[in-house]
């Protein structure tokens, strides 16, 4: 489930670099698709000149970072409203009332059990008795499947899109804690994880981390546009915007 992001080449991590990271292994007796894809990048770029105009300027960037004019409170109210769209459930507290509001969704759950990141803040879960399970890297997805709820902070929040983005930090944990557990419990702490747009996220994010962007619960729909949730993650998703 956890995958390895690879090399980060350089500032950016762009593709000439992770190119270059992964030169010569291709002789070294075992190849893997990464480094198979990687070489015929490699040999597609061996023509260009060395003094190309660099990769992170070829591309004239010049969009909108946001789109109009909002207060902080209308940002967050835009968040709120966007998850809500995604059928994303959305709880409002502040830092005294967080761990009652955790406490409560769990109980109304009714969770026995909840995965816990080694450095999510233990206040959080002050106020609940339920059984704290660790993030531990022997975990099978059979024992994932067995816990009730996870809780896990975030990176940041994309007010514009609903979209909550995770990047492995202590206090979320591993990426497959969130994909094989039915319930999620996300804290966004609010306003400082949230921005307007996705530029203005990716401007926050490690692009060498392991990045999960989430839009509400997982969902898809077959060729009758019947929906069904949890599929391809949790059924359901509880945010908490922590002010």
């Amino acid at each position: 489930m956890e995958r390895d992001p690879g090399p980060a080449a350089g500032a950016g991590g762009t593709v000439p670099g992770l190119v270059a990271a992964y030169a010569g292994r291709e002789g070294s007796g075992e190849v893997s698709s990464r480094e198979r894809i990687l070489g015929r990048v490699r040999r597609a770029l061996a023509d260009v000149p060395k003094d190309d105009t660099p990769y992170e300027r070829a591309v004239v960037r010049g969009y909108l970072r946001e789109h109009g004019e909002r207060t902080v409170e209308e940002t967050v109210d835009l968040l709120a409203e966007n998850l809500a769209d995604y059928r994303a459930v959305v709880h409002r507290t502040d830092a005294a009332g967080l761990a009652g509001v955790i406490a409560g969704l769990l109980a109304a759950r009714g969770a026995s059990s909840v995965l816990v990141p080694p450095g999510l803040d233990e206040g959080w879960l002050a106020a609940t008795d339920v059984t704290r399970v660790a993030d531990r890297a022997e975990s099978t997805p059979h024992e994932l499947d067995r816990v009730d709820s996870v809780v896990t902070a975030c990176a940041v929040a994309v007010a514009e899109t609903g979209t909550i983005v995770l990047d492995g930090s202590p206090d979320q944990g591993r990426r497959r804690i969130t994909l094989v557990p039915d319930h999620h419990i996300c804290v966004v702490r609010v306003p400082g994880q949230v921005v307007s747009s996705v530029p203005q996220a990716l401007g926050r994010l490690d692009p060498a981390r392991p990045l999960t962007w989430i839009s509400g619960p997982s969902a898809t729909s077959d060729i009758e546009l019947d929906r069904v949730e949890g599929v391809h993650g949790p059924r359901t998703l509880e945010v908490v915007l922590v002010g």
